[in-house]
């Protein structure tokens, strides 16, 4: 019969995995954002004024991947 330790241990492994989850479809929904982005860019529906929606993206993705958020 598991102890409350290890049923702590097993709670906070699923919250990490979880975490690790969403973080992967955010990384996900950021990925497809920025190939829209660069496909509008490229058929000009997109004016160098609005790249700052690229790098909050791109920021974001880094992020992501290094786990800080």
């Amino acid at each position: 019969m598991p102890n409350q330790d290890d049923l702590l241990q097993q709670h906070e492994l699923e919250v990490l995995l979880g975490i690790m989850e969403t973080k992967e479809q955010y990384r996900k929904i950021i990925k497809a954002a920025v190939a829209r982005w660069v496909k509008d860019f490229q058929d000009n529906r997109i004016e160098i004024t609005t790249v700052d929606d690229l790098r909050k993206l791109i920021e974001l993705d880094i992020e992501l991947q290094k786990g800080e958020l």
